[in-house]
């Protein structure tokens, strides 16, 4: 129900109460002209808003706190400009999953499509990769579009909304009703798990040999980390996971084989491909995974659980489809199942996979490598801190060497691929958990994309800890060039500045790092150091990162050195 009329409110007015009353206490942005009307009502609201140096430093924080939270992230921009730097970060948002409200200004609804000064149609082009948007002509609409935005962000696959906001509708006054319910006929995510399917997916979990569990980020946005630690521990099922479910099972645990697709493990791959069973869990079958489509898990039984229909049998043919939330289908299924399945030689044969090819890499005195630094954060965090990586080869070293322990420490652009993620995403990070290690693992060339943020860092002396993978090149893309391009590498080597002085630029204390020893050392300080801390490792230019599966091609011809 709607209570009682209040005194009438502006436009700008009626956004910042709704942020208020809906839990919103954070947001990141960047002021202009046609946000003012909102600006002007957070003056004195008690909402805290950190201005970043770009609007997609902007969003990519918001993306940190929401992806640390579990919470809608918040993030507010003026019209034009301001809302066409915020695409990158909706899309990658969009991919990945991540709950976001993205408010922009626009310029007067008399104005619209004409050309006016910083006019962009924002709504045409979010329209594919928001999970809903909205444009606001009537200030009277305000309570109840921000109430759907809200609900439609963090309810069934969470995603980002987006509401556009003319400059007059921000100025509107109009009698204010805050919207307490949200009704929406045309949306209902599924929740409850369809017990006859649930009992036909016990029954071939029973009947299996060689089962498989194979779990994504949808896990972390369930919340159902622990129910698949306790379904896999009971049913003795080995788990394998994709870049987005990295820390929704403990890496330590026996049962755990690896990450999957295309950087995946020997182990993983092989479980994939010739398990009998295999049990999708919040994922999306996406081209990094499968590999070639036809030689994907070709041997097996296929269950999918997922609270999209539209990624069931997107990719990948299902023979058992159940559309509900993971966390109540997986307890549902664990009650359900009468004979856990004999594994034991299944196991048996995993654990030679992982004895016959396990990831390594060869060290040597006068050089530093990227894996040995990745190497030593997990060892003197214990896996225990929050890590936001970049995009490109320190990504996939972080993936492999980095053990992550617990849901929502693992902080990455997966669907998108996004360089310059990683800062700003660490900073939202950062503000969501203000007593806890957040670390970025960057490269060269990923860091300069969003450099500027070092001052948001050192304003509101942020203890973040970056650490660099310095190679003078844009690695992953030179590792194409090199293994499919006949060595025509060309583009990628990269100049950069000196990043100490940057960053002692910036009023942050940094440490260049170039073997083993030092490299140690700078670690240890940099995480005892009260404050932020950026270490530039200078590593192995051309190592590249194993294993690796050709494109087109099938998981099971993946690359595992130099010399295939």
């Amino acid at each position: 129900m709607l209570q009682q009329l209040t005194k009438c409110k502006t436009g700008g007015e009626i956004v910042v109460e709704c942020l208020s009353r809906l839990g919103v206490d954070l947001i990141f942005g960047y002021p202009g002209g046609a946000i003012l009307p909102v600006y002007d009502a957070l003056y004195d609201s008690g909402i805290k808003h950190i201005l970043t140096r770009h609007e997609q430093a902007a969003i990519h924080a918001a993306e940190g706190y929401a992806r640390a939270t579990g919470k809608p992230g918040t993030v507010i921009a003026t019209s034009g400009p301001g809302a066409t730097n915020l695409v990158t970060g909706i899309a990658d948002a969009y991919m990945d999953s991540t709950p976001l409200v993205i408010i922009t200004g626009q310029v007067s609804t008399s104005l619209i499509g004409k050309d006016a000064f910083q006019e962009t149609d924002i709504l045409s082009m979010t329209m594919p990769i928001t999970k809903h948007n909205y444009q606001v002509r009537d200030a009277g609409d305000l309570s109840r579009v921000m109430a759907e935005a809200y609900h439609i962000a963090s309810t069934g696959r969470p995603g980002p909304v987006l509401v556009d906001i003319p400059k007059d509708v921000g100025k509107q006054k109009v009698p204010f009703e805050f919207c307490e319910k949200v009704d929406l006929p045309g949306y209902k995510p599924i929740y409850e798990p369809y017990l006859p399917q649930i009992e036909e997916i016990a029954l071939q979990i029973s009947k299996s040999r060689r089962p498989l569990l194979y779990i994504g980020g949808g896990v972390i946005h369930s919340e159902a980390s622990e129910v698949i630690l306790k379904f896999a521990k009971r049913t003795g099922i080995p788990v394998v996971s994709t870049l987005m479910g990295l820390g929704n099972y403990p890496q330590h645990d026996p049962l755990f084989i690896g990450m999957l697709g295309m950087h995946g493990t020997y182990a993983a791959n092989k479980a994939v491909k010739n398990c009998d069973l295999l049990i999708a869990c919040g994922v999306r079958f996406d081209d990094r995974v499968t590999g070639k489509i036809e030689s994907f898990s070709p041997y097996s039984i296929k269950v999918h659980i997922d609270i999209d229909s539209s990624e069931i049998g997107k990719n990948v043919k299902i023979d058992y489809p159940l559309v509900a939330d993971l966390k109540k289908s997986i307890h549902l299924l664990d009650q359900k199942i009468q004979s856990v399945p004999n594994t034991g030689n299944w196991l048996f044969e995993i654990n030679q996979w992982k004895q016959e090819m396990k990831l390594s890499y060869k060290e040597d005195d006068d050089t530093l490598k990227p894996q040995t630094v990745i190497n030593l954060i997990n060892e003197y965090t214990n896996g225990n801190a929050i890590i936001t990586t970049d995009v490109g080869q320190h990504q996939m070293w972080a993936a492999h060497y980095y053990q992550t322990n617990g849901p929502r420490r693992f902080i990455t652009s997966g669907g998108l691929g996004t360089m310059g993620f990683g800062l700003p995403a660490a900073i939202g990070a950062q503000f969501a958990n203000l007593n806890e290690t957040v670390i970025c693992i960057s490269g060269d060339g990923s860091f300069q994309m969003n450099i500027q943020e070092l001052q948001t860092i050192f304003e509101h002396k942020l203890p973040i800890k970056i650490y660099i993978l310095n190679n003078g090149h844009l690695g992953l893309v030179r590792q194409l060039q090199k293994f499919f391009f006949n060595n025509r590498v060309y583009g990628v080597e990269l100049s950069s500045p000196d990043f100490v002085k940057v960053a002692e630029g910036y009023q942050i204390k940094a440490i260049n790092a170039s073997n083993r020893h030092n490299a140690e050392t700078a670690i240890i300080e940099s995480l005892r150091y009260d404050g932020p801390v950026l270490v530039n490792f200078f590593v192995t230019k051309e190592e590249n990162v194993y294993p690796m599966v050709p494109p087109e091609a099938a998981n099971e011809d993946a690359i595992y050195s130099t010399e295939e």
